[in-house]
């Protein structure tokens, strides 16, 4: 029950990919594909996120 709507949304929306005309990029996918494009993706930098919060971690288990 009430799969309806949300299937015939999905079959409008297949139906649309498939046949619209889309102008292709390809050298942007070709980018995408092969990652030139390093400026724009996440750095390599570790997380330090948790290490203000390390020291008392430690020293609760240290205390046994």
């Amino acid at each position: 029950m009430g799969r309806g709507r949300a299937k015939a949304k999905q079959t409008k929306v297949a139906r649309d990919l498939k046949y619209r005309a889309q102008e292709t990029d390809f050298s942007q996918l070709q980018r995408e594909l092969h990652g030139e494009d390093h400026a724009s993706g996440p750095t390599d930098a570790p997380n330090d996120d948790d290490a203000a919060y390390a020291d008392r971690s430690d020293s609760g288990r240290s205390g046994r």
